[in-house]
């Protein structure tokens, strides 16, 4: 797909996300630029936050819907552990958890981060979330990480005081249905932010991801070796904040073939807790390794139990190689660094992932830039009602 012709790919329904999906080590070049011509405001802001917060613990909520959910749940856990804690404590809650029950989740007097992440910045999720937090969280400041700047958010995120806005690269905006660019880019950013590492390791660290980006163009053939198999299952596995990534590469086979492949993601830890019972001889499972040697061990052990079981089609490891690697199949970046943080080795798993999904879109006939048959799911949500909020009752 990477080397086809646009007007190949225009015959496929193809080039939108093709070219989205292979441009995206360049994006996160720019997104550290971007980030490091930003960091005096970044930090003002920040510095902002806690003297307004009293010598309190500022809570930071990322929030979004759907794939920009997905953003929260794959920095949150790696940052709990690296982020500044001695300042603030990281959730990831989804703005339809927000949206449908704002008591739950939202807490008047802690101060608050609200982290709205959104493509193009006009889900409805995404400004009644803002609405209601306004509403309820006496002391709030906002970071608004997007990708349109033409978006209801970003407008909004402009004119209003406490909030930061964090435009992504221009070409993170994704065209197609799917988001790709726009999804990895705000990971990326939101790790540049709250990450206490020092620029030096986060230069050195976007140079290695996009060196395994550019991997995964060049190494399509591999992926398409197990996309040639006969299948009718995929599932994906991972830890810690892998794990919270595997939602979102779950996310872009369900989106891309329409629903026409079953599809599965959990923990390595959880997965043998029932979810196992998903796996048959038509199933093609994939596990997000950790580079962290303790939790490595963990994601090869299920890799060799689910391989000594002889159930599925296919059983493949997807990372960096280390001192203990699964005995099976593997997608090793040769580019990878073995220390390399495990949200940071999230974005080049992800793009993998994309490259899975759309193979497997073209393998069952779909069109990758317009995937819905039917139109009844859209690249915007739409069809939303919003109910005004009148307290907890």
């Amino acid at each position: 797909m990477f080397e086809k012709t646009t007007e190949e790919l225009n015959k496929l329904g193809a080039q939108i996300t093709t070219a989205e999906i292979k441009q995206q080590p360049e994006l996160w070049q720019e997104a550290f630029d971007n980030y490091t011509n930003a960091k005096e405001k970044i930090t003002a802001f920040l510095d902002q936050v806690t003297a307004a917060a009293n010598g309190k613990t500022v809570r930071v909520i990322f929030t979004g819907a759907g794939s920009s959910q997905y953003v929260g749940d794959t920095v949150t856990p790696y940052l709990r552990a690296h982020g500044d804690r001695s300042k603030f404590e990281f959730e990831s809650i989804g703005s339809t958890d927000i949206v449908s029950a704002p008591y739950d989740f939202l807490e008047a007097d802690t101060p608050t981060i609200l982290v709205s992440f959104a493509r193009s910045g006009n889900s409805p999720e995404s400004l009644k979330t803002v609405e209601l937090a306004e509403q309820v969280v006496h002391n709030l400041h906002q970071i608004s990480i997007t990708c349109a700047p033409e978006g209801q958010l970003a407008k909004k995120s402009e004119t209003e005081d406490k909030t930061l806005l964090l435009l992504q690269p221009a070409g993170s905006n994704d065209k197609g249905f799917a988001m790709t660019g726009s999804f990895s880019c705000m990971t990326l950013s939101a790790l540049l932010v709250f990450d206490t590492a020092s620029d030096t390791d986060k230069s050195k660290w976007v140079k290695a991801i996009a060196a395994m980006g550019q991997e995964v163009v060049a190494r399509e053939a591999e992926v398409q070796k197990v996309l040639d198999l006969d299948f009718d299952r995929i599932v994906y596995l991972g830890s810690g904040s892998l794990g919270g990534l595997t939602r979102e590469t779950r996310l872009k086979v369900l989106e891309l073939t329409a629903g026409k492949y079953a599809t599965m993601f959990d923990t390595s830890m959880g997965f043998r807790h029932g979810p196992k019972s998903f796996l048959d001889d038509k199933t093609l499972l994939f596990d997000l390794v950790s580079n962290n040697a303790y939790t490595r061990q963990y994601d090869i052990d299920v890799l060799e139990e689910v391989k000594g079981d002889g159930i599925a089609k296919s059983v493949m490891a997807v990372g960096t190689k280390q001192d203990q690697n699964f005995s099976g199949d593997a997608f090793y970046f040769e580019n990878g660094l073995k220390d390399l943080p495990e949200a940071y080795q999230a974005l080049p798993d992800v793009m993998f992932a994309q490259t899975v999904a759309l193979l497997a879109s073209i393998k069952v006939g779909n069109l990758p830039d317009t995937p819905s048959p039917t139109g009844t799911v859209n690249r915007v949500v739409k069809g939303v009602t919003l109910h005004d909020y009148a307290g907890k009752e």
